[in-house]
């Protein structure tokens, strides 16, 4: 069997799982939307600050707490540190059946340097 890099696994599953910028999250913030924002980074990450109306359900535990926390016709962002991490968690939610989700590019640094708020 073949095995792959990480850098192999992020790069598949950024080429199926659509990226939005900060500026298309800015503006669906801006909307009365369905959307769930989710952070997967680690919990002291979190800590440290995150997208205000955003929910913490850390990469390591999401398959197992997504479905009692969001239903699978919402439509999902998924963000991290830079974007990696949440390519992954979004081609798991789609192995899940979860058909709107995306993640987003440049993750909490590019949200941070655009000036994006910050919640404690």
């Amino acid at each position: 069997m073949t095995h792959k890099t990480a850098q192999q696994l992020i790069a598949e599953a950024k080429q199926v799982v659509p990226e939005i910028t900060v500026h298309e999250l800015k503006d669906l913030q801006g909307q009365d939307s369905n959307t769930v924002l989710i952070d997967v980074r680690e919990l002291n990450e979190w800590n440290l600050g995150h997208i205000p109306g955003a929910v913490y359900i850390g990469r390591g535990v999401l398959e197992s707490q997504i479905e009692q926390r969001v239903p699978r016709e919402a439509r999902v962002v998924l963000y991290c540190q830079s974007g990696n991490r949440s390519a992954l968690a979004g081609f798991t939610l789609q192995q899940l059946g979860y058909g709107n989700v995306s993640s987003l590019a440049g993750g909490w640094r590019d949200w941070v340097g655009s000036g994006g708020e910050v919640a404690d």
